[in-house]
């Protein structure tokens, strides 16, 4: 299910009143790999509810660069909906995820390995302790990124243009 961010809060306080253990977690999900699957498969293992909130294409262009992303924000929240694990997908237009935060008030907050509470957002590290919510670093999947995808399909265009 992809949800508008309009209804957000409606939907994240009927999941709380019902007691669900929602987990949250955030990405720009640009191509999907299996590094990515396997840590939306154990951020849902940690609760009821898996959130997922996508960097909205003008967002991820900011963080990642030009060109990126290469999937338009639409097919990247489509395709995370189509995953088993995923119960439900939002795109949002910040840098940050703080207001997804504060709007859904999750009970648990799932970064990759590659974060630390150090190197996580202090603006999302506050909303995080001001909601009470748990935050959990899942470790890397090893030789899977988006960036040595592309570097790889780069690479094999360029051998194949000059075969």
């Amino acid at each position: 299910m992809i949800l508008s961010s309009e209804n957000l809060a409606v939907f994240a306080k009927e999941i709380q009143r019902l007691g669900i253990r929602l987990v949250l977690t955030n990405g720009c999900f640009d191509l999907l790999h299996i590094g990515h699957v396997r840590y939306l498969q154990q951020a849902r293992s940690l609760g009821d509810f898996l959130l997922v909130a996508v960097n909205s294409d003008s967002s991820a262009r900011t963080l990642k660069g030009a060109k990126r992303p290469v999937n338009s924000q639409e097919d990247r929240a489509e395709i995370l909906a189509a995953i088993r694990c995923v119960d439900c997908v939002t795109i949002f237009d910040s840098l940050r995820a703080t207001q997804v935060i504060r709007k859904v008030c999750p009970v648990l907050y799932v970064k990759g390995g590659d974060y630390t509470l150090d190197t996580l957002d202090q603006e999302e590290t506050t909303a995080l302790v001001e909601i009470g919510a748990e935050i959990r670093f899942i470790p890397r999947v090893l030789g899977y990124s988006t960036t040595s995808l592309i570097s790889r399909c780069g690479n094999a265009v360029w051998v194949g243009l000059h075969n």
